[in-house]
């Protein structure tokens, strides 16, 4: 194909993934009301602990109600066409591909994937003990009104950033896989490995919050010895191939 061609194909693709998208986001603003739903549980926990009316999200703008919608609806949006606009992108990636490529990758995604969507699910659970403990720090008798575009991004980033972190072992395996790194090379790291875990999962976590810090960093030191694993697995692999392959050309 021509650059032209190519230019022609990527826009069929694009146009085709920016339509899956909107349609993605028609549905999830049908729902977004049992979504905000399940976001602000956290702030009702706080109000009733406090026992008043003291603490809910607070819309601070004429179209701030509607503007948190919208990102509600991308977000989701963007989660539920993901099968249409992943198959365009790799349909049009995939012909320029090696057997060997499409394979690493294709095992990459299966991977990365669930695990990305794992560690939302951690952090759907972090969530509600950050927002309850931070709220015990607030002097008695003060209010606790949560800017809504604020706590959106907050639970929005919270979420991304930990389901992220999920995936990053995967990364360390496809370095190795790339001939990047040994499997021994990154058990040889485990030490800053762990402080690092531990780091960002007390950065992650509230401090007083010590049983979510220490389960996201027990995930992530456990995902990190794993990935040093199955790339060993993988160093061995290859050694026995090239210790065949020179049995082979000595005979």
């Amino acid at each position: 194909m021509t650059l032209a061609q190519h230019l022609l194909e990527l826009r069929r693709r694009l146009m085709i993934a920016a339509i899956a998208l909107v349609v993605g986001m028609i549905i999830a603003f049908i729902i977004t009301g049992p979504v905000i739903e399940l976001l602000t549980e956290p702030i009702r926990m706080v109000a009733d602990n406090r026992g008043d009316n003291l603490a809910q999200l607070n819309f601070d703008t004429v179209t701030a109600p509607f503007d948190m919608r919208m990102r509600i609806a991308f977000a989701i949006g963007l989660l539920l066409s993901a099968p249409v606009w992943l198959w365009q992108l790799w349909a049009f990636l995939m012909p320029g591909l090696t057997r060997k490529e499409i394979r690493y990758t294709v095992g990459f995604m299966a991977a990365a994937v669930p695990l990305f969507f794992a560690g939302t699910v951690v952090g759907w659970f972090v969530l509600p003990h950050m927002v309850e403990i931070m709220a015990t720090f607030a002097p008695e008798g003060t209010a606790q009104f949560y800017t809504a575009s604020y706590y959106y991004d907050f639970v929005f980033k919270l979420l991304l950033v930990i389901g992220v972190s999920f995936v990053l072992p995967v990364f360390l395996v496809a370095l190795n896989l790339a001939g990047v790194i040994t499997g021994r090379g990154i058990l040889k790291g485990w030490r800053a490995a762990v402080l690092i875990a531990t780091l960002f999962a007390a950065v992650a976590t509230p401090a007083a919050d010590v049983v979510s810090m220490l389960l996201l960093g027990g995930i992530l030191i456990v995902l990190f010895f794993a990935a040093a694993g199955v790339s060993m697995l993988f160093d061995r692999r290859r050694g026995r191939l090239q210790k065949d392959l020179l049995s082979e050309a000595d005979a």
